[in-house]
């Protein structure tokens, strides 16, 4: 599947501060900690858990989200499909970006070790 312009437009419209709470529930479910969301998080953006705060608090949207993160040089390694999409097909940088998060925290409530999913 590729995203549509509408789709990707969504993308970044959406507050990190509306999917966080789905990603804590999801690797907490799996018995994964917020503490290993926020390791995940930090490596993919560079964001400390002060900076993560911050951003929830102010409702920033993706668009804003990584537009101040400075991606991982590995992110590129992230691969596979989630949500339907394959992600080394996505050809817009910001969706790609959302959806690397995504799989990051997708393989973490998975229960794959770390040191794999920070490539």
């Amino acid at each position: 599947m590729i995203p549509t312009p509408e789709h990707n437009e969504r993308m970044a419209k959406m507050t990190f501060a509306s999917v966080y709470p789905h990603y804590v529930a999801k690797v907490e479910k799996k018995d994964r900690t917020k503490e290993e969301l926020h390791e995940v998080i930090t490596w993919l953006t560079g964001f400390d858990d002060e900076k993560i705060q911050t951003l929830i608090d102010e409702k920033v949207t993706f668009e804003q989200f990584f537009a101040h993160a400075k991606l991982h040089p590995n992110a590129e390694m992230i691969t596979g499909t989630i949500c339907g999409y394959k992600i080394q097909e996505i050809a817009n940088p910001l969706t790609k970006q959302v959806r690397y998060l995504d799989k990051l925290v997708d393989e973490l409530a998975k229960g794959k070790k770390m040191e794999k999913i920070l490539r």
